[in-house]
Parts: structure tokens; C-alpha cells; sequence
């Protein structure tokens, strides 16, 4: 079985095999091969060859980048289910960091969303087992489980808190696009790039353009990404020409380069985008190329950092690798990866409280004040302009975009 083995490997190395270098990788099959014997042989319990050979392929894919990996029929299946728009599963976009799971976003509406999950989480334990030592595919199996099921998730989030999360498995459908008007301001919300993306953002537009708007903010919080093409295709909504993104593979060796072909379908009004540290790689594409070409402001806090793209390599009908080939540069020639995109303006998600102002001394307070001749009997006021509470502020971040756009618009009202 070795010698077999090893044969079949040196003849499909013979293809590739072009230089000096390349003549120790013939020791190195032949100690594969007898490896792969001697755990045949003498591991203590029974190991199909078809897991012993998997798990040298993702052992050889892991080792290169936390996005880099094997699939296998089912996780290739899955895949494919996912980028449609319908999975089961928490609802979390994750990656492998130093041996831990991180979460890069949790997705909107979502289990995972919805029990507290956060964008930078490190996934410890699943169920109390440990996940150091799994590879990214295992641990995602086990947190996909049967729909109803619930699964504890160990997290450390800003290094000293541990969390003990339990989450409930769910179908997750994505809806990727949401989108309304506030202010006069267009507000698109973009929680994934998966497939038809685009068409959804250019109906929402199309249902805003006879609503007088002022601008736009294009929200890619806690957007992990998706599908290169829709990230292109949503930037050319957005711009009249120009480069959008260009990657290059191996040695720097050009490879595509993508242009908008579309005009600008919001005719140029103010643009805000918003991303913070789960903005990652589609969304990346879209901030970095409407940044460079000054067409939107970038407001949030510094965004994930994946500037690599990964291509899906078929092996035969049922298994595929996913193997990074290239990195993605901005118009201005910029890599975002491990770097990410620097917002023009730096806004932090704080939490607001209300402020009690009742609490000082007023002049109703003072003895023999005069008495207001608009004022009921239980002193409420007859004719108020407004006289409503202020709503508590739930997202900053929104609010100072929507404040910017009002902003450059009361700065652009002609004078009378």
C-alpha cells in the first residue's frame, strides 16, 4: 500500500515539478507515504484511508491561512446553500485565530445576533469542549447541529471577560438588504453580499428617488462579505466611472481589474458608509473603493482587514478546496489586508443615557413667581409648538450619520 501510494504521488508531482528545489519534495512524498502506513497499521483504533488522506489535505490548506481549507461533499453543499441566502446554523461569519474561533460578525437578526454574540468574540468551548486543536471546519459542524437545538458558546471578549452564551440552532434566511427613509436621508442597510444583492439595493433606490432625499448612508456594519462580484456590482450603484477594485495572485502577478460601467443611480447626493471592526472583505472592497475615489464618507470605527480572495477549486463532483489566490487592492493601490479601512471620521458605538434636567432649582420654584396665563390649571401647557419626549438614542453611530448628511445638506442650501 505505501509503495502504491507514494507512486501515485510522485507521478502527480512529476507535473509540477520544474526546479532543483522541487527534488527534495520526492523524500518528502516518500515519508508521507510511510506515514500514511505506519497509522494504518498500528493506530489504535480503525482509520479509513479516505480520513487519513482529507485530513492531510486540511492539514496542508490550514497551515497556509485561516481562510484556506477543504470541503468536503457536505460542507461544499453547505456552501453553496449559504451563498444563496438560506442556511442553518447561529448565524455567525467566524475565522480561526491563534488556535481559537473568532467571531468576524454576527449576522443581523439572527440566533447568534440575538443572544449577544459581538464582532471580535473569541470562541473558546462549544458545549464546554474545548475548541483549541479543531480545525475551522470541525467547529462550524458542531455549531450547525439540528434546527431547535441548543449549543453553549464559551467566549472571551476584550481578553479578561468570559462569557457562558447559550444560543438556540436555527434556519437562518437571510435578508440582506434592508432599507428606509429618515430625515429625508435614504438608509440601506447591507448585512451580507450574497447573491442578487445588487438588484435589491436598485429596487430600494428606485422606491426612494421621487421622495425629495438629501442623501444616503449605506450601512455595512457587521457585514463579513460575500460574493466579489456583488461587491463590485454594488459599488458601480454608486459611481459614474472609474476603477473599483483590482486583485493580484501569486508574485504580485496581475490579475483582474473591475471599472464601473453603470452611472451613479443616486445622482450624486451626499453619501455616508458605515463600518466598524466587522466590516470585512466585500464590504472592504465597497468602503475602500467609494473612499479612494472621494464619492462617500467613511464613518465607524476601523474595519476588519481581509484583503485576500478566496477561489472555490473543484476536485472531481463532490469535494472542493478553497484556497486563497490573490489579494485585492483599492483604486489608489491600497491592501487592506491584516491593515483594514481607516474611517474619515472616527465614531465609537457608545451608549447614551438620559440626562435628568428636573433636578435643579427653576423659576416655578420660587415663591411669588408670576403665574403663566397659558398654563392649565394642573399646570400643563395649553399651546405647545412640541412637546414630546426625546427619544433615547440606541445607535450613535447612525444618529452622527444621519447628523452629517443634514449637515452637508443645510451647508449646500443655497442662501435667500
Amino acid at each position: 500500500m505505501k509503495k502504491f501510494l507514494t507512486v501515485i504521488l510522485i507521478l502527480m508531482f512529476s507535473f509540477y515539478s520544474h526546479s532543483e528545489e522541487d527534488k527534495d519534495v520526492y523524500k518528502f512524498l516518500n515519508l508521507f507515504g510511510e506515514a500514511f502506513e505506519k497509522i494504518k497499521n498500528n493506530y489504535v483504533e480503525d482509520v479509513t484511508s479516505k480520513d487519513l488522506i482529507e485530513s492531510a489535505i486540511e492539514g496542508m490548506l490550514s497551515s497556509l491561512d485561516p481562510h484556506s481549507t477543504y470541503l468536503n461533499y457536505d460542507e461544499l453543499n453547505e456552501l453553496k446553500v449559504q451563498t444563496k441566502g438560506e442556511f442553518g446554523g447561529l448565524g455567525i461569519e467566524v475565522t480561526l485565530e491563534n488556535g481559537f474561533v473568532k467571531v468576524i460578525a454576527p449576522i443581523d437578526d439572527t440566533p447568534a445576533a440575538k443572544a449577544g454574540i459581538k464582532s471580535g468574540d473569541l470562541i473558546t468551548h462549544l458545549d464546554d469542549e474545548p475548541v483549541l486543536g479543531m480545525t475551522l471546519s470541525e467547529a462550524v459542524t458542531i455549531m450547525r447541529g439540528k434546527v431547535g437545538s441548543r449549543i453553549k458558546l464559551t467566549v472571551n471578549r476584550n481578553e479578561n471577560e468570559n462569557l457562558d452564551i447559550m444560543i438556540t440552532r436555527a434556519i437562518i434566511q437571510l435578508k440582506a438588504v434592508k432599507a428606509k427613509i429618515e430625515n429625508n436621508i435614504g438608509y440601506i442597510r447591507v448585512s451580507s453580499f450574497n447573491q442578487k444583492v445588487d438588484r435589491q439595493i436598485i429596487k430600494s433606490i428606485q422606491g426612494f428617488n421621487d421622495k425629495n432625499l438629501i442623501g444616503y448612508v449605506l450601512d455595512l456594519r457587521n457585514n463579513p462579505g460575500g460574493l466579489l462580484d456583488q461587491a463590485v456590482n454594488v459599488t458601480d450603484i454608486f459611481l459614474e466611472r472609474g476603477e473599483i477594485v483590482s486583485t493580484r495572485g501569486k508574485n504580485g502577478k496581475q490579475g483582474s481589474r473591475y471599472n464601473a460601467v453603470k452611472k451613479d443611480l443616486t445622482n450624486g447626493l451626499p453619501l455616508v458608509i458605515l463600518i466598524n471592526q466587522g466590516s470585512a472583505s466585500a464590504s472592504e472592497i465597497v468602503a475602500g473603493a467609494l473612499q479612494d475615489h472621494k464619492r462617500a464618507i467613511i464613518m465607524g470605527t476601523k474595519s476588519f482587514g481581509k484583503g485576500s480572495v478566496q477561489t472555490i477549486i473543484p476536485s472531481g463532483e463532490d469535494v472542493a478546496i478553497k484556497l486563497t489566490t490573490a489579494k485585492y487592492y483599492t483604486p489608489s493601490g491600497r491592501s487592506i489586508q491584516k491593515t483594514g479601512i481607516d474611517p474619515d471620521i472616527l465614531v465609537e458605538q457608545v451608549e447614551l443615557k438620559k440626562v435628568d434636567q428636573n433636578s435643579g432649582r427653576k423659576e416655578s420654584d420660587l415663591r411669588g413667581a408670576i403665574d403663566n396665563d397659558q398654563l392649565d390649571q394642573d399646570g400643563s401647557t395649553k399651546k405647545s409648538l412640541k412637546n414630546e419626549e426625546d427619544e433615547e438614542v440606541d445607535d450613535y453611530q447612525l444618529t452622527r450619520a444621519f447628523d452629517l448628511i443634514l449637515a452637508i445638506n443645510l451647508i449646500n442650501k443655497p442662501a435667500n
